[in-house]
């Protein structure tokens, strides 16, 4: 599959670009709203053609489908475009600013028969994939899921600290955590969240939310930009729990999954494997055969609802139904 990239952001430049390198698929083309800055990245890539406008990739290019790592509130507009061109969609989470863009967004590219994918990562790691079937298979009545992604954010006018462009640690990285308590609990009723906007951009810096359940059990999501790095989730059930440590952007080397079920302590180990080339193979996998992702737009707009509640209870100061 050719891909064409629509920006030179540094997630395109540190992880999608090397996860195509680790692949059979390939990147031949590459936009941005500096040409200059496209020919560059396009140099180091060897990339076959560069571009300074978005919409000039989509209507010349000669490429299967985009990747779109742009931000959070351009993800609708290109996502579309590209739809409109008859082109196969991956696009950086979250895939809109709210769950009514998102929705629509997803009827836009059903409309117009192209695949398209919201992307998470973390979901095709092997690690993850095994931590979820434990809890699924092995946990018994899960009680609480707790799931944490900070990190600290230096860079003064960065956009992500941007209302404009739907920034914000919660968008960002909060819906990372939100994901895994969805995948292990399914969908909450209810939801209640506390931010705090420490750099006075007009978006949340820190938000530590609570996600209440019909049958008790709980979620516990927290984000922030004011930290050292912290990315772990930890499921507990009545029987054991599971836990995990450098949980979404993991680090090079071996990876390990803890866990104590029925007593039975274990350390399983992960051989280093790049997420991004997975992510990437299983899109052209479903492209190829006309599957639904596992990161399909349903699951998007489900991340997107929750994403939704826990910004109007920070917002509002009080639990908001789901």
């Amino acid at each position: 599959m050719d891909f064409g990239v629509l920006s030179t952001a540094g997630i395109a430049q540190k992880a999608f670009l090397p996860g195509i390198e680790a692949s059979d698929h390939d990147v031949t083309a590459i936009a941005s709203r500096d040409e200059a800055d496209a020919r560059v990245v396009a140099a180091e890539y060897d990339i076959e053609a560069s571009y300074g406008d978005y919409g000039d990739l989509i209507e010349n290019a000669d490429v299967d489908a985009l990747y779109i790592p742009l931000p959070n509130a351009l993800h609708a507009e290109w996502t579309k475009r590209a739809a409109d061109a008859g082109l196969d969609v991956l696009c950086e989470k979250p895939l809109a600013v709210d769950a009514a863009e998102a929705c629509d967004v997803v009827d836009h590219c059903a409309d117009r028969g192209v695949t398209l994918m919201e992307a998470f990562m973390y979901r095709y790691h092997p690690r993850t994939e095994r931590a979820f079937a434990l809890a699924r298979d092995e946990l018994e009545d899960v009680r609480s899921v707790t799931a944490t992604f900070k990190f600290r954010l230096d860079r003064t006018g960065d956009i992500r600290l941007s209302p404009e462009l739907a920034g914000g640690s919660l968008m960002d990285v909060g819906c990372y955590p939100v994901s895994v308590v969805r995948q292990v609990l399914g969908e909450p009723e209810r939801a209640y969240a506390s931010a705090v906007d420490t750099r006075d951009a007009g978006v949340d810096s820190e938000l530590t939310g609570i996600l209440e359940y019909a049958d008790g059990a709980t979620g516990r999501v927290s984000s922030s930009f004011d930290t050292e790095t912290v990315q772990r989730y930890r499921i507990e059930g009545t029987n054991g729990w599971i836990e995990v440590e450098n949980a979404f952007d993991v680090p090079d080397g071996r990876l390990e999954l803890e866990y104590r079920i029925d007593g039975r302590r274990g350390v399983e180990t992960f051989d280093p494997v790049n997420q991004f080339r997975l992510e990437i193979d299983h899109f052209a996998d479903c492209v190829a055969a006309g599957r639904t992702p596992r990161t399909d737009g349903d699951e998007a707009i489900a991340n997107m609802r929750v994403l939704d509640a826990l910004s109007e209870s920070a917002d509002r100061d009080r639990p908001v139904e789901i």
